[in-house]
């Protein structure tokens, strides 16, 4: 019963270290941006439903571009060419025409692994310094792709409903 439930309300979750709070429900919110393809069609997860550009499927590759700008950009000073992604938040959203929900999915669990690799030698007040804004602690990363993934979770749900397509996340 407990694998239906998300690991940041679970009990063991609730007096974790602060460190592990962040990474569970990082965790969490990146399983169900993951998960919002579940279900889908080729076509469903690549539908516009919006003015915007965003889709289901480019919500999820505009989180690869986040989890990069984040986790490997800012801590490891490599600029965005040499990372292989759009200059701009906006690019990140485009399709490529063969992109598919397996090949967008592939790329998304790869730069979270990436990311989990990358910050699992600092500690939250470890001050990193590649990012465009200047030297930010890992804390404020933390709390700043919670901020963006817990949107983006609540645009995925939004464009199920609009699908037709019931949550993917538990209740």
């Amino acid at each position: 019963m407990t694998e239906s439930i998300p690991a940041a309300l679970r009990p063991d979750a609730f007096h974790a270290d602060l460190r592990a709070q962040f990474d569970t429900f990082l965790d969490d919110h990146r399983a169900a941006l993951d998960a919002s393809l579940d279900g889908l069609t080729e076509e469903q997860a690549r539908r516009r439903l919006v003015p915007s550009a965003t889709t289901l499927l480019g919500l999820v590759q505009h989180a690869t571009f986040v989890e990069l700008v984040w986790f490997d950009e800012a801590v490891t000073g490599r600029s965005r060419a040499e990372i292989g992604i759009p200059d701009t938040p906006d690019e990140s959203f485009r399709l490529a025409p063969d992109a598919t929900i397996a090949s967008v999915r592939a790329a998304y669990r790869a730069a979270c692994a990436a990311s989990r690799a990358a910050a699992a030698g600092l500690g939250l007040d470890d001050v990193v310094t590649g990012n465009r804004r200047g030297p930010l602690p890992l804390r404020w990363i933390y709390l700043h792709l919670l901020r963006e993934l817990a949107q983006h979770c609540g645009h995925a749900d939004i464009l199920r409903e609009q699908i037709g397509v019931s949550s993917a996340r538990p209740t």
